[in-house]
């Protein structure tokens, strides 16, 4: 009677072995959110049956930016801790061995991502437990900065640009004019963190100080365009028309400049070249030879 008792003791112990002969990992939040800069804890609960001797516990991240290169975080194998290079000096264990919690310290926008973490505790048979979340770390919208291009002159086209660097979420862009009364403009936009604003026909009402915000939920910016307006003169045609005429009249004197002193070059040469004629022609007359002067007596 007691060889039986012992027997199905054994037995029921057996049962809850494989039972629960494998750790089981629960995970209370599935995502997260933190801000840049802050620090965040990423909960990983863990039930074994045995002393946790030979604990191991491994975390992973698949970051949002590349899918494709899953990187370790923290791992502790046997009592040793080792940190990734990548993340030395921001990650720790917040309970260990109670818990596979861990904090993560100064988030970056490249830690955004989803996290795995693995807990096994030989002897236990079975697979390791796993536990997973995903990470989002905000971001506030850095200053924009606004540009312009194009004619400013009465009639004319302008392109209002603005442009946010950084922001998670993506920053929501928006142009107003803020004088003399504030209205919203239409914006075209230029992918996630540009926005533009094309003004057609400019008139001296277009004129004044341009407004562009990247807002999101951490905050807003701002960066501002003082726009002019220039009126060409009432007489810009006959002012156009006389620069052109004294052109032409410049180009017709030069012209005659440039004749006169051809002219009067080619009379020096000539001038020059006929008094070298008269020149050699006495030199011959003036050199003939004695006989032949008392052949003429």
């Amino acid at each position: 009677m007691a060889c039986s008792r012992w027997l199905l003791t054994l037995a029921c112990l057996a049962s809850a072995y494989l039972q629960y002969g494998s750790v089981r990992v629960t995970v209370m939040e599935s995502s997260l959110q933190v801000v840049q800069g802050d620090s965040v804890t990423l909960p990983c609960s863990f039930l074994s049956w045995i002393p946790l001797i030979r604990l191991s516990i491994i975390w992973t991240v698949t970051p949002f930016s590349d899918p494709d290169s899953p990187t370790q975080v923290i791992m502790l194998n046997q009592g040793q801790v080792v940190e990734s290079p990548a993340f030395t000096g921001r990650v720790e264990f917040a309970a260990v061995p109670w818990s596979a919690d861990i904090t993560l310290n100064d988030a970056r926008v490249s830690d955004a991502g989803f996290y795995r973490c693995v807990v096994s505790n030989p002897p236990e048979t079975g697979d390791p437990g796993i536990g997973e979340l995903s990470l989002s770390v905000l971001v506030p919208p850095s200053l924009p900065v606004c540009l312009w291009e194009g004619n400013t002159d009465v009639g004319g086209s302008v392109t209002l640009s603005c442009i946010a660097v950084e922001g998670v979420p993506t920053p929501h862009i928006s142009w107003e004019k803020l004088d003399p009364d504030r209205i919203t403009l239409p914006v075209n936009m230029e992918g996630e963190l540009m926005g533009s604003v094309k003004i057609v026909n400019m008139s001296a009402q277009n004129a004044g100080v341009y407004r562009c915000s990247a807002m999101n939920l951490l905050g807003t910016q701002n960066c501002y365009v003082n726009l002019p307006v220039s009126t060409p003169p009432d007489n810009y045609p006959g002012l156009l028309q006389g620069v052109l005429v004294t052109l032409s009249m410049a180009l017709i004197l030069l012209a005659l400049l440039v004749l006169v002193l051809w002219l009067h070059r080619l009379a020096q040469e000539s001038k020059w070249t006929h008094g070298r004629e008269e020149e050699e022609c006495f030199s011959e007359i003036r050199h003939i030879p004695p006989l032949v002067k008392r052949s003429f007596v």
